[in-house]
């Protein structure tokens, strides 16, 4: 573990090596913000993202990331609408719709074959390749 300062308030605090480089503090607070918008889009179907940030005190930015993570996604009523960054197609939640996510998995499952298994052959054998004995034959 290696001491580094929070990138939200300064702290020295002790880093694991994964994740943002915030102290708990920071995150827990982080956490709060993201529940607060999360119960606010789910009692209020039909608002903006403009409202949100408003309502929460949260940035557009951020409510975006927590979009693009996949962790929130706004009803169908709300006229919220993001793009897939691949083919620009609506989504309402993440970065790539359906078919580019189907599409990306199959690609990347053809640029790994399976290893097939090796064909059972039997090996020749030649004279020369034999073990001899001195004096047996």
């Amino acid at each position: 573990m290696e001491l580094r300062n929070c990138r939200k308030c300064g702290k020295i605090f002790g880093y694991s090596g994964s994740g943002p480089v915030i102290c708990e503090n920071c995150k827990k607070e982080a956490e709060e913000r993201f529940q607060k918008v999360k119960d606010y889009i789910r009692d209020n179907p039909m608002t903006s993202i403009n409202d949100v940030s408003e309502e929460c005190d949260v940035t557009v930015q951020q409510i975006k990331q927590w979009v693009r993570e996949e962790r929130l996604q706004f009803s169908k009523e709300s006229g919220v609408v993001f793009h897939c960054e691949k083919c620009g197609a609506p989504i309402r939640t993440g970065r790539f719709c359906d078919n580019c996510k189907n599409s990306m998995v199959n690609t990347l499952d053809g640029i790994y074959e399976k290893p097939k298994a090796a064909l059972a052959q039997p090996k020749k054998t030649h004279d020369s390749d034999r073990m001899r004995f001195m004096g047996k034959n």
